[in-house]
């Protein structure tokens, strides 16, 4: 079969509170629509937990737009730590969520009129897109980025996750993952310099090389539809020294923890991943047919990229599609190159989380 990639299926963030987070993201981003609620323990991630489980909650949501979704997650049995220094960009790890919008402009006048932390007003990019920085409750930032393609209309301008800024040490290093195994191999801008349009970001006045990266081969799987095409912009900072953004703290601790890759063929995926240097880090398929996620069913894997960040993959081989009336979707059997049809994923949208 080889490898399937779907798209990005979620960013995981770490919250002092999974309800309030969860109500936060729906009311300011529209991801409503909750896949997966889940409490219990991270019994699998223990070389990220300082080798002990821990209890935690997990919800995933995404938007009827389209997009990845997030994973808003919470320690229970332990406070979820704040990072003990100021991150700024181009630090090791994840940096940036980057949310899609096809009206930039009216998603910047939504969020002033919600009261939200504005970093940076409507600019453009290297490339000319039309983009601006917010900042979430919890202190973690959000690029809208325009994008012209989404799964569907709805009452937001933005979708789900577009994409990440993470910060590279040595970003031809990091194209041997996000490029060559991941796929985003079309250079969209590759710019050394300053840049104006990131002065609203700690450390953002500094002097770096940015290569914003995309995939030029549309993505294939059941949910490539509703997941969408995205991004990855690489960000190396060039007169400083760069920290690890979780420096001294836990995987689910407070910040942006994963970027997760919604994947088939995890056999084919995991050869390649270590013959390329970048070996399973946590498996779960060790022992288990299927992990059992409450309300869905699958496997996940995660690696390390050059700088550490961690990337998740997660093989789905049962989700609800409408919970309420007990349907399920068994993608165990189906081809795993094609999409589910549209009406089906729209159906997601009987699960929304209303206000």
């Amino acid at each position: 079969m080889g490898k399937i990639i779907s798209g990005i299926q979620q960013m995981g963030i770490g919250v002092p509170n999974v309800h309030e987070g969860f109500a936060w993201y729906r009311k300011h981003f529209g991801v409503d629509i909750k896949i997966l609620d889940d409490d219990g323990s991270a019994e699998l991630m223990l070389p990220y937990t300082d080798n002990q489980p821990h209890e935690r909650h997990a919800i995933l949501a995404v938007s009827q737009r389209g997009g990845g979704g997030f994973e808003i997650w919470q320690y229970k049995s332990r406070t979820p730590q704040p990072a003990d220094f100021q991150w700024q960009l181009g630090d090791k790890g994840i940096n940036v969520t980057k949310i899609k919008s096809d009206d930039v402009a009216g998603a910047y006048a939504f969020m002033q009129s919600k009261g939200v932390k504005l970093l940076s007003e409507v600019t453009n990019n290297p490339a000319g897109g039309k983009h601006f920085f917010m900042e979430d409750p919890y202190g973690n930032v959000f690029e809208v980025v325009h994008a012209d393609e989404f799964f569907a209309s709805g009452p937001f301008t933005t979708a789900g996750t577009y994409g990440a800024i993470l910060g590279s040490t040595d970003i031809e290093k990091s194209r041997k993952l996000y490029s060559d195994i991941l796929g985003y191999d079309q250079v969209i801008y590759d710019e050394t310099g300053t840049f104006e349009d990131l002065n609203g970001l700690p450390g953002g006045e500094g002097k770096f090389r940015r290569v914003l990266l995309a995939h030029s081969q549309p993505r294939k799987g059941a949910f490539a539809p509703m997941l969408g095409t995205s991004q990855i912009e690489l960000i190396q900072v060039l007169d400083r020294e760069p920290r690890n953004i979780f420096e001294g703290r836990l995987w689910g601790d407070l910040g942006l923890i994963h970027l997760c890759f919604d994947i088939q063929g995890r056999e084919d995926l995991e050869a390649e991943c270590k013959a390329k240097g970048f070996p399973f880090t946590v498996d779960s398929s060790q022992g288990l047919d299927t992990f059992d996620m409450g309300e869905a069913a699958g496997l996940f894997f995660y690696i390390e990229d050059p700088d550490g960040a961690l990337i998740e993959f997660v093989e789905t081989h049962k989700v609800p599609v409408a919970k309420k009336f007990g349907l399920y979707i068994n993608l165990r059997k189906r081809n795993p190159e094609k999409a589910l049809p549209t009406w089906m994923l729209k159906a997601l949208r009987v699960m929304r989380v209303k206000d």
